[in-house]
């Protein structure tokens, strides 16, 4: 039994932690220019909305704020309040909540698709920038509503 213990504590533990990883150091290695530029931009873009620095959590998320949370399972841990990950295929936005009342700024952010908390784009210079801005920001702020 304590043994089982032990495992179910093991699992639970998030791998997607934010550690003392070299941003800046991340995002010269992507090895895609047009995606290392993206990068770039999306670091400048949520630092100067969120007043906050870019830390690295886990191995490839880049994150600005922290939230803890708990679920109703008894799980918690903290997150990012909003980052990205520069993927191959595309940039991934990642906020808390889901996208409920983005309406308005989802169809000005180009090709996209959206999951629970992650909005996957295509190319995001195609995103408006100021509809990206605000829904950084909007993102950002319902986190320190919760």
């Amino acid at each position: 039994m304590a043994q089982n213990k032990m495992a179910q504590n093991k699992m639970a533990q998030n791998k997607t932690v934010a550690n003392d990883g070299d941003v800046a150091s991340f995002i010269a290695a992507i090895p895609d220019p047009t995606r290392r530029a993206e990068a770039h931009a999306l670091s400048e873009l949520m630092t100067e909305v969120t007043g906050e620095r870019p830390t690295l959590w886990g191995t490839a998320i880049i994150g600005f704020g922290s939230v803890h949370y708990r679920y109703a399972s008894g799980r918690e841990g903290d997150s990012p309040r909003v980052g990205f990950a520069p993927r191959k295929a595309q940039s991934v936005v990642y906020v808390r909540g889901g996208f409920d009342g983005y309406d308005d700024l989802l169809p000005r952010m180009g090709k996209y698709s959206v999951g629970k908390g992650c909005l996957y784009l295509k190319k995001v210079a195609d995103a408006d920038p100021e509809a990206l801005r605000a829904l950084v920001d909007r993102a950002y702020r319902w986190t320190a509503a919760q």
